[in-house]
């Protein structure tokens, strides 16, 4: 089965695929003691593993599965195994916890609530014949029909995201000539992408990465903290489900550096696809199309009455555009009314230059695609990278061709779907992030101030070199 993962997931190096033979499962775990007494392990015909004793008496051994959680910590590679991977982010969990609440007694349920992202949006839009913001507001009428709480949109979080991040370049243009390795600062949006740099790359390209969380993220920090302190709920009484047009968030949601120790619960406690959420209408047997419409919760939407509102840019957040017009303002004094997107290698790698009296104040790119990151990074490490900031994706074409978007129907190419899904994310009215008066409001009473510790802590994040372990079954003989 192929993977739905991101290309960049399923490679290390350049072959470090695991064949389908090898299962996505810890070893058996013995447990050593001190002794001469020996075992023997016995794998008998149905796949079961047993302890022999030299007494001759047998003991199971348990097979431990891989989680999300141990994807991220070990230097292998997202297997096709992925029906293990998944368990616990599934379409399937979402539904346990609506069943469960409908078995509890008043006061004991959990609060559902599910943020949409606009890629999937218009992914869903494009496949039932829809405006963006017209399957927005079916989608939370379908949720909540389900027994959804509150239904948010993650544009409203992609304020936070794209603020935070034209801080922290400003910061590091500045320190540019102390600091080598401030510039250029790499976009942190797509966990495909930082997983490969983690797990390939290291100590090398981290201090590059952008702190600051995505979009998905930052939403788990306003719903499990902000809206639960409004709500007087402790977070772990909220299930959190982020509905992505990638696999990968579903690896992103289950990092350690986003659970709450304290109350013991993550941020984001499931991530369903795009595609998932087409299973979840077909097995409710219901058409989006015939959904009634109703108004997505506004405390966490980018809305204005009935519409929904995106941001400038590409279909992956707009990341090089606002930081790009920011950055210009701020460094340069230039008001830049319209970016000039230069093709270089291919489509999936362009760039964007800011000039004057015949010298480059600013350059700046988007690289989507594997073959494109590696070229970016073979660059960074012979110090011939050009750019100040690079907006960088795993899947070609960026998140709105994100491996858990929908598929085309017959006769429709996959070109044709993109070209529409594209349409409808762009056809929504776009708005600049400080525009949003409640996005100012929660900087000085949530987070205290702009720039303060806590809104450091609650909206940044970390990164961590991952080892690489020697496995026998990759060595080529």
């Amino acid at each position: 089965m192929a993977s739905h993962f991101s290309g960049v997931l399923q490679l290390t190096d350049l072959d470090d695929f695991i064949t389908p033979s090898q299962e996505c499962v810890k070893p058996i775990k013995v447990e050593k003691k001190h002794g001469r007494s020996l075992a023997k392990i016995q794998i008998e015909d149905d796949g079961n593993y047993f302890q022999v004793n030299q007494d001759g008496r047998k003991q199971k051994l348990e097979k431990a599965k891989i989680t999300l959680n141990d994807c991220l910590a070990c230097s292998g590679c997202i297997t096709s195994a992925e029906s293990v991977l998944i368990t616990q982010q599934s379409h399937e969990e979402l539904y346990k916890v609506l069943r469960q609440n409908k078995q509890r007694s008043g006061g004991e349920e959990q609060v559902v609530v599910v943020s949409v992202s606009p890629q999937s949006r218009a992914s869903l839009a494009a496949h039932f014949g829809l405006s963006s913001s017209d399957a927005g507001r079916r989608l939370t009428s379908f949720f909540k029909s389900l027994g959804v709480h509150y239904v948010f949109d993650t544009s409203f979080s992609r304020n936070f995201s794209l603020l935070e991040s034209q801080r922290e370049f400003i910061q590091r243009f500045q320190r540019k000539e102390d600091d080598k390795k401030a510039l250029p600062m790499l976009a942190s949006a797509c966990p495909g992408w930082i997983c490969y740099a983690e797990k390939t790359h290291g100590e090398f390209i981290l201090p590059y990465i952008s702190t600051t969380r995505s979009p998905q993220q930052m939403m788990g920090s306003l719903v499990k903290n902000y809206f639960a302190e409004q709500q007087g709920l402790p977070a772990q009484s909220i299930y959190h489900v982020t509905v992505m047009p990638c696999y990968d968030k579903k690896l992103e949601a289950s990092r350690p550096d986003f659970y709450l120790t304290e109350a013991e619960t993550r941020e984001v406690d499931c991530v369903i696809t795009s595609g998932e959420v087409l299973k979840m209408l077909e097995e409710e047997g219901v058409s989006l199309s015939d959904v009634e419409a109703v108004p997505v919760d506004p405390m966490f939407s980018h809305v204005c009455g009935e519409e929904f509102f995106t941001h400038a840019g590409s279909g992956s957040g707009g990341y090089l555009h606002h930081i790009f017009l920011h950055a210009a303002k701020e460094l340069f004094g230039e008001e830049v009314k319209e970016l000039t997107y230069k093709t270089l290698k291919n489509k999936d790698f362009q760039e964007v230059t800011l000039e004057k009296d015949g010298e480059v104040l600013l350059r700046f790119a988007a690289t989507y695609g594997f073959r494109n990151i590696q070229n970016l990074v073979q660059k960074l490490k012979r110090g011939k990278s050009p750019y100040h900031f690079v907006e960088v994706m795993a899947c070609p074409s960026g998140c709105l061709n994100g491996g858990g978007q929908l598929k085309p129907q017959q006769e429709q190419s996959n070109k044709e779907l993109l070209q529409r899904v594209e349409e409808l994310y762009q056809a929504e009215r776009s708005t600049a992030p400080e525009e949003d008066a409640r996005v100012t409001q929660l900087y000085h009473t949530w987070l205290q101030s702009v720039g303060e510790k806590r809104a450091h802590q609650l909206l940044h994040t970390q990164y961590h070199a991952v080892e690489k372990a020697t496995n026998g079954l990759t060595i080529k003989w």
